[in-house]
């Protein structure tokens, strides 16, 4: 799509504001969330924050390639999407690891009413931030932000997956609900760092 170059810097302002704001709350998540996961013992919660480092990576990856002078260049655009892929490499293989262990050892968390609050909230936040990075990645025919939109739209559905297994170890002692869901989330991270890989491929070759 070709934009004037005032509608175009309108909208890699938009973006850049989008990432600042999922790098801020990213930061405070990391915190809040292993904070909360130390005290409830809950393994879900921690590999949470530890996700919201992963995040961070990638959004400040976007800003980088939004700043950057050759931003519609095939090699930039291809580099970030390479790194993209990295975080979603470095995600896909956090959730396996700690997923697997707490299937493999049994582990049982503790309720975590304060965790279940914010991690809903988390839910809304990250959807709604998702949201607005796709459809001004889209306008801007920008794969890297494109591509981090799905990443923070992943990061919702682990959210939403953590939601559930907190709520389900609470109520009904379900302790494998969280590790089972979030081995899905970490499927298609891995996937989506594959397809990554492949767009920058393409990118390279033409």
């Amino acid at each position: 799509m070709d934009l004037d170059p005032d509608t175009r810097r309108s909208l890699e302002r938009r973006a850049a504001q989008a990432e600042y704001v999922t790098i801020a709350w990213n930061v405070g998540e990391m915190f809040i969330t292993i904070g909360l996961g130390v005290a409830a013992r809950s393994l879900a919660l921690i590999a949470f924050g530890a996700d919201s480092m992963v995040e961070v990576f990638a959004s400040s990856v976007v800003v980088w390639h939004l700043r950057h002078p050759d931003r519609h260049g095939a090699a930039v655009t291809a580099t970030a999407l390479r790194l993209v892929a990295v975080a979603f490499f470095m995600l896909g293989g956090v959730l396996v690891v700690v997923a697997a262990w707490a299937l493999r050892a049994g582990h049982v968390a503790g309720a975590s009413p304060l965790g279940i609050a914010y991690v809903a909230v988390t839910v809304v936040v990250m959807l709604f931030l998702a949201g607005v990075k796709r459809r001004i990645g889209a306008r801007l025919g920008s794969k890297p932000l494109a591509a981090e939109a799905r990443m923070t739209f992943l990061d919702a559905m682990l959210a939403g997956s953590i939601l559930l297994g907190l709520v389900a170890n609470a109520a009904f002692g379900w302790w494998w609900a969280d590790p089972a869901a979030t081995l899905v989330v970490a499927g298609a991270s891995l996937f989506e760092g594959v397809e990554n890989l492949r767009e920058a491929a393409e990118l390279h070759a033409d």
